[in-house]
Parts: structure tokens; C-alpha cells; sequence
């Protein structure tokens, strides 16, 4: 069935309401453009949220539609990085979150005996991370090419902001339904399997590592 003229589906300011309309139609037409390579990503809406140290945080508000496809993405990945995570690994994971993390800090401290504590944070690691790298890092368990040019297209969009669009050169969008999982995928190789071998093959004692 063809869809009626309408605003192209998924653009800034339709609600999930506005999308129920026809929406197995529009589904389905959604369905065939990623297969032909032919869906185009859609740049996020810049917004910023303060902090408590009074520094600004970006936030990049995604269209409808680009929601709608990058749910169904992160559930395949899930699917396939879940197997391969570590288990000090707790942000953003489906059944764990902060508090979780806690939690196995507070056994580590209350629990163990401990000789020092390191507290360690990445600052700006979600805007500053490397496209390049994270693809090598999601080419390690993503064979489809569909996929990865698909999430090519996401880091790439760009950001509106004000009406004037900019590309993204770095980064992940804060906000972005994928930016969770893909973040988690580049910490797994560049941080928590080092940490691994380096607790398991060099240090002296016993490390607790949480993340």
C-alpha cells in the first residue's frame, strides 16, 4: 500500500500519536529502505542540560523514527555483546544500573580488605570518542555490512542546533538510544578486557574493578 502525502515520517516534532497512523504501513516502508540501503539518518536536535559543577551537558534529541530504529538495533546487539561483557561491568546493561554497582563497591570496600582505592573518570568520553576505533571494535562481532553502514550513518548524522547544522567528526550523541551500548562496545576492548588481564596476570593480591 502506498502511503498518503504527508511530512516525511519520523521528521522533528511528530509524536507517537502523529506516527499510529498507518503505522504498519509506515513500518514496513521503514523496513524496506533499510534493507535497500536506501534510509537516511537523520541528525539529532542539540539541547544542553547543566550539571552540578555548573558546566553545560550536551544532549542530542533524536527524531521519532531514529528512535524507532535504533531500538531495534541495540536489541540485536544486545543480543550479541551481552555474551561477551564482563561482569564488572554495570552501566546501562539490561538488569543492572548504578545502584547495582554500588552495591559491589560497598561488598569490595566493607567486605575485603583493602589497601587503597582508585577512582578513576573519562572525562568527555561519550563526545570525544573515536568513530574510527569504535567501528574496529563493533567490527569484531558485527559480520553484516548492512548493520555497520547503519550505524555509520547514526555517528555521522550530525547536530542541529539553532537551525544550523554541524557534522560530528567524534563522538556519540548523549541521548541517542544507541549511544549506551556503543560506548559499552568500545569500553569492552579498550578498558575492561585490559583490566581483566592486567588484575589476572600481573597484579599482586586481590582488585575489585567496577564500572
Amino acid at each position: 500500500m502506498e502511503l498518503k502525502k504527508r511530512a516525511a515520517p519520523g521528521v522533528d516534532g511528530e509524536t507517537w500519536r502523529d506516527y499510529a497512523v498507518e503505522v504498519e504501513e509506515r513500518i514496513d516502508d521503514l523496513h524496506g529502505r533499510i534493507h535497500r540501503g536506501a534510509y537516511r539518518a537523520k541528525s539529532s536536535k542539540r539541547m544542553y542540560l547543566p550539571k552540578p559543577d555548573g558546566r553545560m551537558r550536551p544532549l542530542g534529541i533524536a527524531a521519532l523514527e531514529e528512535k524507532i530504529v535504533q531500538q531495534a538495533a541495540r536489541t540485536v546487539l544486545e543480543g550479541i555483546d551481552e555474551q561477551d561483557f564482563l561482569g564488572f561491568s554495570d552501566g546501562f546493561r539490561p538488569g543492572r544500573s548504578c545502584p547495582h554497582a554500588l552495591d559491589a563497591l560497598f561488598v569490595g570496600i566493607t567486605k575485603q580488605n583493602v589497601n587503597g582505592i582508585i577512582d578513576a573518570d573519562s572525562r568527555g568520553f561519550v563526545d570525544t570518542l573515536s568513530h574510527e576505533w569504535l567501528m574496529t571494535c563493533l567490527e569484531h562481532r558485527i559480520a553484516d555490512g548492512r548493520m555497520l553502514r547503519l550505524l555509520k550513518k547514526w555517528l555521522r548524522a550530525g547536530v542541529s542546533e539553532d537551525g544550523e547544522w554541524s557534522p560530528t567528526k567524534v563522538g556519540t550523541p548523549q541521548g541517542a538510544v544507541i549511544s549506551p551500548l556503543l560506548a559499552n562496545v568500545f569500553l569492552h576492548y579498550a578498558l575492561d578486557r585490559w583490566s581483566q588481564a592486567w588484575r589476572t596476570r600481573h597484579a599482586t593480591g586481590e582488585v575489585t574493578i567496577v564500572r
